[in-house]
């Protein structure tokens, strides 16, 4: 009986480009038409993908070096993009023009969730003849080319306007308030929500009821605090039909569910005021449409990498705590149910059917990825994209892109286009020397699930035995301590904290429990405080004591011997004793030589305070008390 399995490929292509603008289709007989684009300071291109990864020639490459952004509308029917002079919008279908807008300084493209309308953004600015400058925020109508609404939008955080999938409700964000449009109808605001310092918001997906979740940054002694509101139902905190309040929170990431039935708010502060971590701290807080709300309590201290839902909006997961990062999957109730265990990884992302689940590493960590199927919570396979800045999953489920982009990283720019579905790598390959990469994109279509191919071990999978080949050579394997080199690479499931313990070194010879033994009474000895140490000396010189007193006493008759232990007993006793009553002396005639000095500055003239003159009147008292313990030190010694 086989069992199915997911394998991830080598690189199907490693291509040395800084820039190219590529468009993947893949068009192979079991494969559905995907796509995707790059773009570099060789402009914007397309290139097909497997088999052939040659130059779609339907599309005309734009060679400005000028591109500064491009973008699909959400159901990828439609591309675009500006190139310095003008914001062309082609159909992705036959690639004919559908309108270009006169936009040289656009930086920002954002399209309706339909593709009917197009908003374009560029910085603000003033000049003498505009002291209070220009609208830079303008909607387009993109079958009839015009423009419809223009805004001023200073800041470029919260510029795009958010439209619901079935374009009946936009919302745009200004100053201390949230404005709400229906039907495209931007003459006239619907509705407001109304909030002093509203920081951020995020609409719901899905069709109605729609829900708006905000985000507000709290001052000095008052906390930040996230609210959902179902629209339009917006009378103030009291109509919120859910409300978490929190410290610690200068920045926030809001993260709905696909069901639009939970929100995680992902809290960051700048600085971390205890020194821990240099990227601050992070707390991630759960809040559900039904009025519930928590904090996700992590196992593991450190910083919240990065959190993620699943497909099913039923488990969501996180990456945290100091490297080696832990990973762990939680349900609503916000409890774990499963743990990936740690290693070198800040991302997490779901394929789209959310069959698959990526756990990589990358910015300053070594790229390593590893797949895991999210329905059997098995690791099946793990490869690696050093250098990579930019990751994402293609629709079909079955490949993934890794990208180093400029300027992140302006040395050895490429891409890399990698497949999940069979263990085999493909024979074509492509590649082209262009000088940065700026950016790359895949075209979002909605497809089914795809059928995994079967036929690897599960074993094969995880050792990375599908990934060798007869020819190819061996690969370097990492330097591996001599007491790690026994143990398992893996890990599965609230085992991996195992990996990361130090192993005791054992003497050959002697028993474990010897060296047990011996090392704690080192660590006991070095944790003893000196008053015991003294006390431990104090009790070595009355055991020499001891011995000649006993050396004396076996010349004496049998009557006249004592018991060791008794006259150990007694002696260190005694030896406490005459110890603590020198203490007392040696204090009360520090005492007498204060008073003796008070008097003298009394006899002068010199005006003393009431303590002080209660301090001399307690001098007999001294001096009787003296004369009580001047005997018994005598007696003792």
């Amino acid at each position: 009986m086989s069992l199915m399995t997911v394998a991830v490929r080598p690189p199907i292509q490693e291509l040395p480009i800084n820039s190219a603008c590529c468009m993947w289709l893949l068009n192979h007989s079991t494969w559905h038409l995907v796509a995707g684009r790059v773009r570099g300071s060789d402009g914007v291109s397309m290139v097909n993908g497997p088999p052939s990864f040659d130059e779609n020639a339907d599309f005309k490459r734009d060679s400005s070096k000028m591109c500064k952004v491009m973008a699909f509308s959400p159901d990828g029917s439609l591309f675009a993009w500006c190139n310095g002079e003008t914001v062309s919008v082609v159909s992705v279908l036959d690639f004919k023009p559908v309108q270009n807008l006169p936009l040289p300084r656009a930086t920002g493209l954002h399209f309706s969730s339909k593709g009917t309308h197009l908003a374009t953004w560029y910085p603000y600015f003033t000049t003498k003849d505009q002291p209070r400058g220009e609208p830079n925020l303008h909607l387009w109508n993109l079958q009839t080319g015009q423009c419809v609404k223009s805004f001023f939008q200073k800041k470029q955080q919260t510029w795009p306007p958010c439209w619901t999938e079935d374009e009946c409700i936009v919302s745009r964000q200004v100053s201390n308030e949230l404005n709400f449009y229906e039907d495209n109808n931007f003459e006239k605001i619907a509705h407001r929500l109304i909030q002093q310092k509203v920081a951020d918001y995020k609409l719901s997906p899905g069709a109605s009821p729609i829900k708006v979740a905000i985000y507000v940054h709290g001052t000095q002694g008052t906390p930040s605090f996230v609210r959902l509101y179902k629209y339009p139902n917006f009378g103030g905190p009291d109509t919120a039909i859910a409300n978490k309040s929190f410290f610690k929170g200068d920045h926030a990431t809001l993260m709905w569910n696909k069901n639009a039935t939970a929100l995680l708010t992902l809290a960051t502060t700048d600085v971390d005021k205890t020194g821990a971590s240099y990227y601050g701290e992070q707390g991630l807080h759960y809040l559900a449409t039904n009025g519930d709300s928590a904090v996700v309590q992590l196992p593991k201290n450190g910083p919240i990498y990065d959190a993620a839902w699943s497909p099913n909006s039923t488990e969501f997961c996180v990456v945290y705590g100091f490297m080696p990062a832990k990973a762990t999957l939680f349900n609503l109730k916000c409890d774990p149910i499963f743990d990936f265990g740690t290693g070198p990884r800040n991302v997490v992302a779901y394929s789209p059917s959310g069959r698959l689940l990526t756990l990589a590493g990358f910015g300053n960590l070594r790229g390593k990825m590893e797949f895991w199927d999210s329905q059997r919570q098995e690791l099946v396979g793990r490869v690696e994209a050093p250098d990579s800045t930019t990751f994402s999953w293609c629709p079909d489920g079955l490949h993934i892109v890794t990208a180093t982009c400029s300027p992140r990283l302006r040395v050895g720019n490429g891409y890399k286009l990698w497949r999940c579905d069979s263990p085999a790598p493909p024979s074509s390959e492509f590649s082209c020397d262009v000088p940065e990469l700026w950016e790359v994109l895949w075209r979002p279509i909605d497809l089914p699930e795809p059928e995994l191919q079967t036929g690897t071990s599960d074993k094969a999978l995880a050792s990375g035995d599908h990934k060798k080949t007869a020819n190819a050579p061996q690969a370097p394997q990492a330097y591996r301590p001599p007491a790690m080199r026994d143990r398992p690479d893996t890990v599965k499931g609230l085992q991996d904290e195992e990996l990361y313990k130090p192993v005791r070194r054992s003497i050959p010879g002697l028993p474990a429990d010897a060296v047990k033994e011996a090392t704690r009474s080192k660590a006991k000895n070095r944790r003893a405080p000196k008053k015991a140490l003294k006390t431990a000396k104090a009790g070595e010189q009355n055991k020499k004591s001891d011995i000649v007193e006993d050396e004396t006493l076996t010349s004496k008759p049998e009557t006249q011997v004592k018991d060791p232990a008794v006259s150990n007993s007694a002696t260190a006793q005694s030896n406490d004793l005459a110890l603590t009553t020198e203490k007392r002396l040696k204090g009360l005639n520090k005492k007498l030589k204060a008073i003796k000095k008070l008097k003298e500055d009394q006899a002068s003239g010199k005006q003393l305070q009431k303590g002080q003159l209660v301090k001399i009147e307690s001098e007999g008292d001294l001096l009787k008390e003296i004369a009580e313990l001047a005997p018994k030190i005598n007696s003792q010694l």
